[in-house]
């Protein structure tokens, strides 16, 4: 029946579009083809950029050596690594599909595109629902962090990220670590009264040398007089600083992030229907 199409046959028709996943595309496929190929090319690049941030700080904490590698699974950085290689594979599926005009691998990152949205949006509900719950378990994080600052590395290094990258020092204030066993004034250690390295307001001489002394003694001084120092506020209360000041682009970020994807997602189905059409046509 020439009147039905290609609905009149679902068994043939579904043999058909698997016979080839390389089909010939018309000006609207071919215009999703190119918006595809560029959106997975910066994603692929983004990814590849998050998984080098992995690699890296495995590499720095030699967490990849033999006596070390037992313990890969609780690095925080195996996220860095896991989310890099998702997103990379994602995207690289994207632009090799739309490369060849391959449906089968369009196929794959179609739903590996509607994975990710619901995984994001079920984030941002959890995140929103459990906010105090989530500050309050941040704080007990950091104060763990900056009591076993010398006794775990992992702890060590993130501990020193957030306190150079926020521009604080401690937990509530600086004076949070007279807690750590080897920065409390009574420690008979050459750390005693001072603070790490990554609280010092400028670590470095001369602009190249890291100095890892230039916070001691800090703790045994008046606040006056090592403000110019070392930084005097504590982390979580610049974290909330931090958020509440860039709370618009954050947000802003994050719909034109779920914008790309739903339009990726749009232009694949329409272009899956556009193949399959010139597919019917040809063959009915």
């Amino acid at each position: 029946d020439p009147e039905s199409g290609c609905s009149w046959n679902p068994t043939r028709q579904w043999y058909l579009l698997h016979q080839s996943s390389h089909l010939p595309l018309d000006s609207f496929s071919h215009c999703a083809k190119c918006l595809t190929f560029t959106w997975n090319t910066i994603f692929s690049i983004i990814g590849l950029f998050i998984l080098a941030i992995g690699i890296w700080g495995l590499s720095e904490k030699e967490s990849l050596e033999s006596e070390r590698i037992t313990y890969l699974g609780s690095d925080p950085m195996l996220f860095f690594v896991l989310v890099g290689l998702v997103a990379t594979s994602i995207s690289l599926l994207g632009c090799i599909g739309a490369l060849f005009e391959s449906i089968f691998l369009l196929k794959l990152f179609t739903g590996g595109i509607m994975l990710s949205l619901v995984l994001e949006v079920l984030s941002g509900i959890v995140v929103f629902s459990l906010r105090q719950h989530i500050k309050s378990s941040l704080q007990n994080f950091l104060m763990v962090a900056m009591l076993q600052y010398q006794d775990d590395l992992d702890l060590q290094f993130i501990m020193d990220e957030i306190q150079a990258g926020l521009q604080c020092c401690g937990v509530k204030s600086y004076l949070d670590w007279k807690a750590n066993l080897y920065f409390n004034c009574t420690s008979p250690g050459v750390q005693a009264c001072g603070v790490p390295a990554s609280c010092c307001v400028n670590p470095l001489e001369n602009g190249t040398i890291l100095n890892s002394q230039c916070g001691f003694g800090t703790l045994g001084m008046e606040e006056f007089a090592v403000q110019s120092t070392i930084y005097l506020g504590g982390c979580v209360p610049q974290l909330n600083r931090w958020l509440n000041s860039h709370a618009g682009t954050i947000g802003f970020f994050a719909v034109v992030l779920v914008v790309i994807e739903v339009g990726n997602w749009h232009c694949q189905i329409a272009g899956s229907w556009q193949a399959a059409e010139i597919a019917c046509s040809t063959v009915f």
